[in-house]
């Protein structure tokens, strides 16, 4: 992985950039020493080189059992407890990869991250016709959404298979000790895996909540632990990519660039820039500070909000991931008729054309004074994938001190519950629907 920030630097001023740096590098120090704020929650930092042979072995083996077993799995969770594995499954899968009906893996699906009356019938309706297990993952066992989407997959699986049959189809991913969830696991016997407390959701994709579901995908678990650890090592000390991130964010923040758009020119990178925003909207919006996270699919995009990225206000930068060589080589026919006016670009790959409007949007951005951030991988594979999201991870949790808050709680997501709750005349928030109702 490449970073290049010096399509940025122009856009800020550089000796308050220097500084924001060597402060960023106090704090990477203060990640990996544990003396900032949320050091309960760093768990995730030396991660990747602590992962033991036995926990990937027993993640393995678990998927091998499930290859056999199941059509396909319903990993059910929200936030941090899909989007992470969901990110990584769609950029190593093939586009269409859900539409084949011979499939060597499972189908890796996913329920429990919305309340969508329409979504989990449909869902029903898929699994009727197929064989297939859940992954429920969940700290406590009571957040609503996944909680409502494991009750009804549950009963569907135990009317399906009997009470024992489901039984072996059902794995949790829960706290080691504590929870309704890890109470019903110890009860009925399912297969389960820990949730470490001092891991936060949104930082939990190379722990058993974001590998397993990869793993029962398909896909080398190891190789993206390899590249997580790489960039582990490289972002430890120093002047290094996490750190010249985090510093080139703040300091275009300090310029009123205040929202940051994730842009890609590959769709299997779609969901990689949702667990972004998960990830850096959660951490550093609050205290009424944070760059707002957003994210465009080139060149899709550039025909829908290309017109505003370019005259609009001029409050947003870009950080592009581009991929140096994609999967597939594709050349362009020639058409004798020549109608679309391309036979210019007969025999060229289609990549090159891609490539070329990727480094014209970029100029005609900085030109239109947005700044350009650049990460570049050089394959979409599971290594590299891995180091790109240790990256991310890396440079969230200096960016975060940078600005000041605490980059591993989430105290707002708790309002819309309780007023979610009272209006729907949940036990102790009793008086609370009528305030509720007369605003």
């Amino acid at each position: 992985m490449k970073l290049d920030i010096s399509k940025a630097l122009k856009f800020v001023d550089k000796q308050q950039f220097e500084k924001f740096k060597e402060e960023a590098k106090v704090q990477n120090t203060a990640l990996h020493q544990k003396t900032g704020k949320g050091s309960e929650f760093l768990g995730w930092v030396n991660l990747p080189s602590e992962l033991s042979d036995e926990l990937l072995t027993d993640i393995e083996n678990t998927a091998k059992k499930i290859h056999n077993s199941v059509e396909v799995m319903v990993v059910i969770g929200i936030g941090g407890s899909y989007l992470g594995s969901k990110a990584i499954i769609e950029a190593l899968s093939g586009s269409f990869e859900n539409l084949r009906i011979e499939r060597k893996y499972p189908l890796v699906i996913f329920a429990g991250q919305n309340i969508s009356a329409d979504y989990l019938h449909e869902l029903q309706v898929l699994l009727y016709k197929h064989s297939y297990g859940l992954t429920v993952i969940s700290k406590s066992g009571t957040t609503t959404e996944p909680a409502l989407a494991f009750r009804v997959l549950k009963k569907d699986l135990e009317i399906k298979y009997g009470r024992k049959g489901a039984r072996k189809r059902i794995i949790a991913i829960t706290d080691a000790k504590k929870g309704a969830l890890k109470k019903l696991a110890n009860t009925e016997g399912y297969k389960t895996f820990d949730i470490a407390d001092d891991i936060g959701g949104r930082f939990s994709v190379l722990t058993p909540v974001g590998l397993l579901p990869i793993a029962i995908a398909g896909f080398d678990i190891r190789e993206l632990v390899r590249g997580a650890k790489k960039m582990a090592l490289e972002t430890e000390t120093g002047n290094n990519p996490a750190v010249k991130y985090a510093a080139i964010r703040n300091a275009l923040l300090a310029k009123n660039f205040d929202i940051e758009i994730l842009a890609n020119y590959n769709p299997k990178l779609h969901y990689i820039a949702e667990w972004f925003k998960q990830l850096y909207g959660e951490s550093e919006g609050k205290g009424g500070k944070g760059i707002f996270p957003a994210s465009v699919d080139f060149t899709s995009d550039l025909h829908s909000m290309g017109q505003y990225i370019q005259e609009g206000r001029r409050n947003l930068f870009e950080t592009v991931i581009s991929i140096n060589k994609p999967d597939n080589k594709f050349k362009l026919p020639t058409d004798e008729a020549n109608l679309d006016g391309l036979n210019y670009l007969a025999g060229r790959d289609l990549d090159e054309v891609n490539k070329n409007a990727e480094l014209g949007t970029m100029l005609a951005h900085i030109e239109g004074g947005v700044p350009n951030i650049r990460i570049e991988l050089d394959t979409l594979c599971e290594a590299e994938i891995g180091e790109l999201i240790y990256f991310f991870e890396k440079a969230c949790g200096i960016s975060g001190y940078l600005l000041g808050v605490n980059p591993f709680d989430q105290p707002g997501v708790e309002a819309y519950k309780k007023n979610m709750f009272a209006l729907l005349e949940k036990p102790g928030f009793e008086g609370e629907r009528d305030k509720l109702l007369k605003k």
